[in-house]
């Protein structure tokens, strides 16, 4: 049934897709981008994991999981960095989910997002514990853990506040030494350590079935989840158009060769059982590797670097963190003092002291290592809305025309089936723990939305309504199209109506074959009150009287 009014769909707020903000400064080149990445992923999953994933998957063919689970990033990386140049602003995922799909789901996207990521940080600063045992003797001294960690997290937020720019001074040298030094480790290792090759790869190495390679493969999946972190960024990046894809595809590169290389050749040298201790797998194991290797000094020297990487590796983390509320309260969801800029450095402040704040808590009061876990099936689960946002908006670019993306995911949408399926299979294999993640982070977004979020949301016409209302009403989505394109060819200096020449170039949208004398003629057809203008109201009652005359 044919609405009566045009008034029905009124009650949207027009916003332009990118909502682009000049409120940060861009200062982040393609190198700057590329070192963000890596140091949010060349932590933990490398230093932390390899042992613990091994037992989890049963042998040490665990470079195949590493493997597996950056095939499964690669689609949603691509996507993401398809979005992120249609939408170069602060907020990454949640701005884009946002955007496609409305308040209620970027919510619960933004508030999951910046838990899962401040607790991500928070296990970086307690990981590195593992570690500390090895240098406490060359100090004199023990170290207490959380004292220790809160020490770092409270410089962390000043390095934060400081600036981007003296975080990538102070990432560049770590990241690099860290690079540096494991890839010289595993070739001295590879010459010298006499390494059996047939171990990552025999029978029984990849655990007794798909579903084990599968699960580890989940399971190291918050290995790759920093690749896409620089999009929460995006704001602060020159010519994001071109760096932001190039920065997240090469960085992906470069951790996978290192991950599976690494942990390759770390397998084929350490006997399985180096890896344990008391009948539990070990958290240093780039110290054992290292120690095997180059004996007790060189061992030494990987723990500081693993504890200075972990620390890198969290102080991306409050900066990727930070910009989610601060997106947030931009679109009204948050108290809009998260929104403020310093004035000196102009960072986010207050965004960035309050993710510094939760973090200090996490530390002190929650089992960090364990809901850092859970909160990986969330992660999952995002990569795959994102790859339905790239499909969503394409659907929808008809009609949502400030949809212009500088760089295009290849083989769409085969690229995005493929990551939205193997999403689901890594969040079916996890079980439970995915569930219980997602679940959690949900529910912190929903209590959000609903008791502060929804009086103050902008009511928008998005992707995701525009999609549905092609299948459910044609019509609606007829009329909501009109509306939408309306708004696309107003001018930002009146957004109220058209001039003869922005309804030519509206015209064209909507029906291409038209001539632009015929335009000109409807044009002044439309303008019943001869004020050289025509609002929306006289536009889309133009379209509906039209077609009434076309169904007699």
């Amino acid at each position: 049934m044919r609405p009566t009014s045009p008034k029905e769909i009124l009650d949207f707020v027009y916003r332009e897709v990118e909502n682009i903000s000049d409120t940060l400064e861009r200062k982040l080149g393609i190198f700057s981008v590329i070192i963000i990445s890596l140091s949010a992923m060349l932590g933990s999953g490398l230093f932390v994991l390899p042992a613990l994933a091994m037992f989890d998957l049963g042998g040490p063919g665990i470079w195949a999981a590493y493997l597996v689970a950056a095939l499964v990033v690669l689609p949603g990386a691509l996507s993401k960095a398809e979005l992120a140049t249609a939408m170069p602003t602060s907020g990454g995922s949640y701005v884009y989910i946002e955007r496609t799909y409305g308040p209620l789901l970027g919510t619960i996207t933004g508030l999951g997002l910046w838990a899962t990521f401040l607790l991500k940080a928070a296990f970086a600063l307690i990981g590195f514990s593992a570690y500390l045992w090895v240098i406490e003797p060359l100090i004199g001294f023990s170290i207490n853990i959380e004292f220790a960690a809160l020490t770092l997290l409270l410089i962390l937020v000043i390095v934060n506040i400081v600036g981007v720019q003296i975080i990538k001074k102070i990432q560049a040298p770590i990241v690099l030494s860290s690079v540096l030094f494991l890839v010289g480790i595993s070739i001295w290792a590879a010459l010298t350590a006499e390494p059996d090759w047939s171990r990552p790869i025999s029978e029984g190495a990849f655990g007794d079935s798909w579903r084990s390679l599968a699960e580890t493969s989940a399971f190291v999946f918050v290995s790759y989840a920093g690749v896409t972190k620089i999009a929460a960024v995006a704001e602060e990046v020159k010519m994001p158009e071109t760096n932001l894809p190039k920065g997240m595809i090469i960085s992906l590169g470069i951790s996978t060769v290192l991950y599976c290389g690494i942990v390759f050749v770390m397998m084929a040298t350490v006997d399985s059982n180096s890896f344990l201790i008391d009948g539990h797998a070990r958290e240093d194991p780039i110290f054992v590797f290292a120690n095997l290797v180059g004996g007790p000094v060189i061992g030494i020297v990987a723990s500081i670097l693993a504890i200075l990487t972990m620390t890198s590796m969290a102080l991306a983390g409050i900066m990727a963190a930070s910009r989610y509320p601060f997106a947030m309260a931009r679109d009204n969801l948050l108290p809009q003092s998260l929104e403020d800029v310093h004035q000196k450095f102009e960072t986010p402040h207050r965004a960035i002291i309050g993710t510094g704040l939760a973090m200090g808590l996490a530390i002190l009061l929650l089992p960090v290592h364990d809901v850092a876990k859970l909160a990986s099936g969330f992660q999952i689960m995002i990569f795959v809305v994102i790859n339905s946002c790239v499909i969503v908006m394409r659907n929808a670019s008809d009609t949502h025309l400030s949809y212009k993306p500088r760089y295009t995911s290849p083989l769409y949408p085969l690229t995005q089936i493929i990551g939205i399926i193997s999403g689901i299979v890594l969040i079916y294999v996890m079980g439970e723990k995915a569930l219980i993640g997602a679940a959690a982070c949900s529910l912190l977004g929903l209590i959000t939305y609903f008791t502060y979020g929804k009086s103050r949301a902008r009511l928008t016409l998005t992707p995701w309504r525009t999609v549905l209302t092609k299948f459910t009403s044609a019509d609606q989505h007829e009329r909501e199209r009109y509306w939408m394109v309306f708004h696309g060819c107003c001018s930002r200096h009146h957004p109220n109506h058209l001039t003869i020449n922005e309804f030519i170039q509206a015209m064209k949208i909507l029906v291409p074959d038209i001539g632009q004398l015929n335009a000109r003629n409807l044009f002044h057809e439309i303008d019943k009150n001869r004020d050289g203008v025509i609002d929306v109201d006289e536009f889309l009652e133009s379209f509906d009287a039209g077609k009434m005359q076309s169904e007699e």
